[in-house]
């Protein structure tokens, strides 16, 4: 077994302190995707190294979004971001020819 030193695994460990997450507020048999709920509120949750703990609320999943990734200015109204125009390509295609 190839065990990994104690220094990389606390490393890899504390990378995760921090971390944020909304959980949709509704009842029933707990969380459930995000997309299902988009218009409950939201309780945000941080990783302390050893629990999620609270950390704020958010009203709906778009508030959620916007304080989970506050920096996707450039997306669209659902935190996607915006389609690039596509760019003249050359490649192979289903007759195997290279298109000029």
């Amino acid at each position: 077994m190839d065990d990994e030193s104690l220094a990389d695994w606390a490393e890899r460990r504390n990378a995760k302190v921090g971390r944020l997450r909304a959980v949709p507020l509704v009842t029933g048999d707990g969380p459930r995707a995000s997309h299902l709920n988009p218009d409950a509120p939201r309780v945000i949750q941080r990783w302390n190294g050893y629990a999620w703990e609270p950390h704020g609320t958010a009203a709906d999943l778009t508030e959620a979004r916007r304080i989970l990734y506050p920096h996707t200015e450039d997306a669209g109204p659902a935190g996607i971001p915006a389609p690039q125009p596509l760019r003249a390509g050359r490649g192979r295609h289903r007759n195997g020819s290279v298109r000029d």
